[in-house]
């Protein structure tokens, strides 16, 4: 044998035996400890976060937009022709009902009101002369002493001043009310808005610009509106005890306050299919204000004992809605039949028992028999992080609506 053909013996040798080696180690990196093959990473924990399913009480809403309206808006105007005298307020004071806010020159009225003083003393010294004449004729007309018509005309003049003298006292009383108006008052307890009318100017009451227009801000109103659907219960709920309303900042980050549903309207709006209803809110912080848009909360019910789950927690499949649920370490679907959406909270009418937990974060990792690992809502899993919301499960429930 020569030597190139020793070579070429020996380097087939060495190859058959890397080879075989090679399918060996191939062989067993693809068995699993029991004896199967898997795919690669099939072990890997997905993390989680999890949720209860819990029974209690909802409050159930009903969403709607709304506008703040004052509850009463007067334009403070003259009731007399004259010079504006004085303007007691300050723009955007707050008044009292039956406060003096502006004065009109009392000083015809004052001359008219003596004129009518006048005339009264007047005519009252008339009618007690003509009443001690109609007395003495009368005395002496059942002696034919008289004529009975002399009689007849003193008892008709005595008729006559007695109306002058009702006619005196209505002047009178008309003076003094027209004096009264001199002294403008606001009708109302309010807030003054911009003055319409500077001292100085003659004003009538006939004008049309007031003086100045006052806002009554406490209470106040909201006006929203809901489907038309809603109609039936939202009548039959308000016809139990009454409703409560919230009004929130557009967006519903911030509550403004908290009132009573006043009425619903006697009419639908046929061309957007809703109704509008009236709420009354004290506000006496006035955190509303008159055409502010808010978004209004009518609480119409309470769901006793309903079972609840994070809204988050519901997907939506083929079949319909269903959740994952923790069994052990390990995540399965649960079809499930949402009752309704109430804000955060999902209300579960089946599928699903009180303490199961369901996975609220991280179901796009999922698939059923997936390895789970719960982790706490503010880092990632530590050693020994359990598979509940809390204690255990480092996951603290957001309660969707407070009642």
């Amino acid at each position: 044998m020569t030597m190139r053909s020793a070579r070429l013996l020996l380097g087939g040798a060495l190859i058959a035996a890397l080879a075989a080696g090679c399918n060996k180690d191939s062989g067993a990196s693809a068995a699993t400890p029991g004896g199967g093959k898997g795919p690669p990473g099939g072990d890997r924990a997905v993390p989680v976060l999890l949720a209860d399913a819990v029974t209690r009480d909802v409050p159930l809403y009903l969403d709607g937009l709304g506008t703040v309206t004052a509850y009463k808006t007067v334009n403070v105007r003259s009731q007399v022709d004259g010079r504006l005298d004085k303007v007691d307020f300050r723009e955007g004071q707050a008044v009292k009902k039956g406060q003096v806010i502006a004065e009109v020159d009392p000083r015809p009225f004052e001359i008219l009101l003596k004129q009518g003083e006048a005339a009264l003393t007047r005519d009252k010294a008339q009618l007690a002369g003509a009443k001690r004449d109609l007395d003495r004729y009368e005395a002496v007309g059942g002696q034919h002493l008289l004529p009975q018509q002399q009689i007849d005309d003193q008892r008709a003049l005595v008729e006559q001043l007695t109306g002058t003298v009702m006619n005196d006292e209505a002047t009178i009383a008309n003076a003094k009310l027209q004096l009264d108006y001199a002294r403008i008052k606001s009708p109302i307890d309010g807030v003054t808005g911009v003055r319409l009318v500077d001292p100085g100017n003659i004003v009538h009451a006939a004008d049309t610009t007031g003086i100045v227009v006052v806002t009554q801000m406490d209470p106040i109103a909201v006006l929203f509106t809901l489907p038309q659907d809603d109609l039936p219960e939202v009548a039959k709920q308000q016809a139990k005890a009454p409703l409560q309303v919230e009004a929130q900042n557009r967006d519903g980050s911030q509550s403004l306050g908290t009132g009573q549903l006043e009425l619903i309207d006697n009419q639908i709006n046929q061309g957007t299919a809703t109704m509008r209803l009236k709420a009354i809110f004290p506000n006496p912080d006035r955190a509303l204000w008159p055409n502010q848009f808010v978004k209004a909360r009518l609480r119409l019910s309470v769901r006793q004992g309903a079972l609840v789950i994070p809204a988050v927690a519901v997907q939506r499949g083929p079949q319909g809605a269903f959740v994952y649920v923790a069994s052990g370490d390990q995540a399965e679907t649960r079809t499930v039949t949402v009752d309704r959406i109430e804000g955060e909270d999902a209300l579960i009418a089946g599928g699903l028992n009180p303490g199961d937990k369901v996975v609220r974060e991280g179901q796009s990792q999922l698939r059923p028999g997936a390895k789970l690992a719960a982790r706490d809502a503010a880092g990632p899993p530590g050693p020994g992080s359990g598979m509940g919301g809390t204690p255990g499960g480092g996951h603290k429930r957001r309660s969707a609506t407070t009642p």
